[in-house]
Formats: structure tokens, C-alpha cells, sequence
């Protein structure tokens, strides 16, 4: 008997997987193809003149008096103990600095009360009090002089560092307020309702909950006071008669007269004004830059 093997059909091949598609060319931009010669190069060029002016002025505070080097060799100290001493360069700096650190602890408490008020609270007056601080901002110091002036002299403060104090943070005011209460608005309200619900009182709240938040910009704003009061020139020139009262600004106008100027001297106090700006910036850069960036956007 013949029989048939039961044949079996063959599996059907299975469909090819599709191929994953090919990841698109990135376009390149203009910027990212240009040699590195081409961004180094004026950055270099733009280093080259911003450092010239320092190295000058160091050239002509290290540098003995008459020498025409282009080398700071051999170096002397003779121009900065001329206006520590003779010029009376250590009371202008103390003067700088009691005048600077007030004026920021003062700029710093009343901005923060104030921006805390803009930034919780809603009240009839708010936009325009708001358009009356930025106002405020297009009026230049020097408007300020003669009824300031006015003012202090019939306080009887004239002469005095407290004068300049006041009119360096009122000056500053404006600003650090609408900065602060920025910073102030992107902390979340929740957070102190739920120290509320604790039991905390809305001034413990904000000191536990919001304040530690506030350093990096509580930092920006009270930088910015220090600088403005150690710089500015007008309000000391004005407000203070006394050489013992003056600040470094002042004093650095006093090297120069209308038959001749101290070169040396003048660059040796220069660089006194300048290096405690540089090593204050040079610790607090990190929060400075963190306070810009948190109140550079909103939420």
C-alpha cells in the first residue's frame, strides 16, 4: 500500500523590520563654523584695552617719581605712604567705608520691608506708587543737590557723614525696592501659608521661610548700594566741608590742582579706592550672579 507523507507547510518568512529612521542633520549655524581665531582675536583685542589703563595706573603708582620706564623696576611704596599719611588717604577711607556699609545695611532693611509690601499686599495706590518708583529712576542726583542741601542744613546735618548716608539711600531706595519685591514674588506664597498653619506669625514666617530665600538677591541689591555710596562723588562734595569728614572720591579730587597733578599719588590712590571694591566683588560673585538670575524672571 503506497502512502502519502503528510507534508507540512513552511513557515511564512516574517516582514522586515523597518528600518529606524536616519536622525535628522543638525543645520549648523553661522557662529558654531567660524575658526576659533575669529572669537578669540577680538576678544583678545578688547582684553588688550581694558587691562592697558590698569597697568598704567600701576605702572605709575609703582614707579619712582621722574622714571619714564615702561617697567615697574625698580618698584618703590613712596606714592601710596604719601596719600596714606600726608594726604590723609586713611581717614577718606574710613570715612568710605562707614559711609558704604551703613548705607547698605539702611538701603537693604528698608528695600526689604518695602518690597515685601509690594509683593504680598494689593492696595489702591500700588501701580501708582509703583510708577512713581520708576519715575524716580530718570531724575539725575545732581537735581537732587540744592534741596537736599536745604533740607539737611536746616537738620543742621551738613558736615556730617549722617547727610550723606541718608541721601545715598534715598537715592538708592527706588531700585533696590521694585528689585526686591521681584525676588520676593518668585518665592511661593504656599510656603508661608503653611508656616502659618504651624503656628508661625507672618513676620516669623518670612524670617524663617522667605529670608533665607532672598540671600542671592538681597546680595545683588545691597552690592549695588555699596558701590554707588563708595563711588559717588556729588553728595560728599556737597554735603561735607570738612577734609576730615570727605570720602575717597573727594579725596582723589583733592591731588589734583589747576597748576599740576601728582601723577603718582593720584594712581596710588586710585588703586586704594579700587582694590577693596575688586576683593568684595571677587567673594560675592557667585550669589551676585544667582541674584540676577532669580530676578531675571518671574515664577
Amino acid at each position: 500500500m503506497i502512502t502519502k507523507e503528510a507534508t507540512v507547510a513552511a513557515p511564512a518568512p516574517l516582514p522586515a523590520a523597518p528600518e529606524p529612521p536616519r536622525p535628522a542633520r543638525k543645520r549648523r549655524r553661522a557662529w558654531d563654523e567660524a575658526p576659533r581665531w575669529q572669537i578669540y582675536l577680538p576678544l583678545g583685542i578688547y582684553l588688550v584695552f581694558t587691562l592697558i589703563p590698569f597697568y598704567w595706573i600701576l605702572l605709575f603708582a609703582l614707579r619712582p617719581a621722574g622714571s619714564t620706564s615702561l617697567v615697574p623696576w625698580p618698584m618703590t611704596t613712596v606714592h601710596f605712604e604719601k596719600v596714606w599719611t600726608d594726604r590723609g588717604f586713611g581717614t577718606f577711607f574710613y570715612n568710605s567705608v562707614l559711609v558704604g556699609v551703613v548705607t547698605l545695611l539702611m538701603t537693604t532693611l528698608v528695600a526689604l520691608a518695602g518690597g515685601y509690601a509690594l509683593a504680598r499686599f494689593d492696595f489702591k495706590v500700588k501701580r501708582a506708587f509703583m510708577l512713581a518708583l520708576l519715575c524716580s529712576q530718570f531724575v539725575p542726583g545732581a537735581l537732587l543737590l540744592v534741596p537736599l542741601f536745604e533740607i539737611f542744613a536746616g537738620l543742621q546735618l551738613i558736615n556730617s557723614l549722617i547727610s550723606v548716608i541718608i541721601a545715598e539711600t534715598v537715592f538708592q531706595l527706588p531700585l533696590s525696592m521694585i528689585l526686591i519685591s521681584n525676588f520676593i514674588k518668585n518665592v511661593p506664597y504656599s510656603l508661608e501659608e503653611a508656616a502659618w498653619v504651624d503656628g508661625c506669625n507672618r513676620f516669623r514666617a518670612f524670617r524663617v521661610v522667605v529670608l533665607p530665600l532672598l540671600r542671592p538677591g538681597l546680595i545683588a541689591v545691597g552690592s549695588f548700594a555699596f558701590v554707588h555710596s563708595w563711588n559717588h562723588f556729588l553728595f560728599a562734595l556737597m554735603f561735607l566741608n570738612n577734609q576730615e569728614k570727605q570720602t575717597i572720591p573727594v579725596g582723589l579730587n583733592t591731588l589734583m590742582s589747576a597748576d599740576s597733578v601728582d601723577l603718582g599719588a593720584l594712581a596710588a590712590g586710585g588703586i586704594i579706592a579700587a582694590v577693596p571694591v575688586v576683593i568684595v566683588f571677587a567673594f560675592i560673585q557667585k550669589w551676585l550672579i544667582t541674584g540676577f538670575s532669580a530676578g531675571a524672571v518671574k515664577g
